[in-house]
């Protein structure tokens, strides 16, 4: 397991030699709360309260996705890449997992964004914006498995798009429609209690819930 852990330290080294990047991915996070936080402040029209929902919860929600879409980047590309250039075979006859090799660097490619990019924002938008504090310590140890576990599942997604790159030529447009699909019935963009009964029971059948429908 260390093997796989170097992969992942290796890939956030890499991400920390540019350090515009930095900037840019604070800015970035930043940017997506604040669109959100605004439309939600005019949604709710000065209420603090819709239908049970405090407005804290609603922007801890935001906060709590927009870390987990930080931690849930990956390079969606990357089979596809070492197909187009006939890489691939050296890829897999080396002695590790491939599998493996890339989830680590992807892991650590989402360690990176955490650390540079989602909490910096947390920090400026605690100044401006009400969040709910966690209901108790083993809510949080519940809410960081069903993380750990929803990430496998979406990650176990991405590799089977990614693995249609050696019949097709082209998966950006495949990679595009999983990642919508995603943010909507996963819950990153709406929160799962603003869904209608009926969809929500549909989403049920499917693997997006188990993604962020803890949140």
């Amino acid at each position: 397991m260390s093997t796989y852990l170097q992969f992942a330290v290796i890939k956030l080294r890499n991400k920390m030699a540019y350090r515009f990047d930095y900037l840019l991915g604070i800015l970035n996070t930043l940017l997506s709360f604040v669109v959100y936080w605004s439309i939600y402040k005019a949604l709710y029209g000065g209420a603090s309260e819709v239908d049970g929902v405090t407005f804290s919860m609603v922007t801890t929600n935001f906060i709590i996705s927009l870390g987990l879409s930080s931690a849930f980047q990956k390079n969606e590309m990357f089979l596809q890449d070492k197909i187009k250039q006939g890489t691939i075979a050296n890829e897999l006859l080396k002695p590790v997992n491939f599998k493996l090799r890339m989830m680590f660097e992807d892991i650590g490619e989402g360690a990176f964004n955490v650390m540079f990019n989602f909490l910096p924002t947390v920090m400026i938008a605690a100044f401006f914006a009400e969040l709910s504090a966690p209901s108790g310590v083993l809510n949080v140890l519940l809410c960081l498995v069903s993380v750990i576990l929803g990430y496998i599942v979406l990650w176990q997604i991405s590799f089977i798009v990614q693995s249609l790159s050696f019949w097709l030529f082209n998966v950006w447009g495949l990679v595009t429609i999983k990642n919508v699909f995603v943010n909507i019935l996963a819950g990153a963009y709406i929160p799962m209690w603003f869904m209608p009964d009926w969809l929500r029971s549909l989403i049920r059948f499917t693997p997006f819930e188990s993604i962020y429908g803890h949140l």
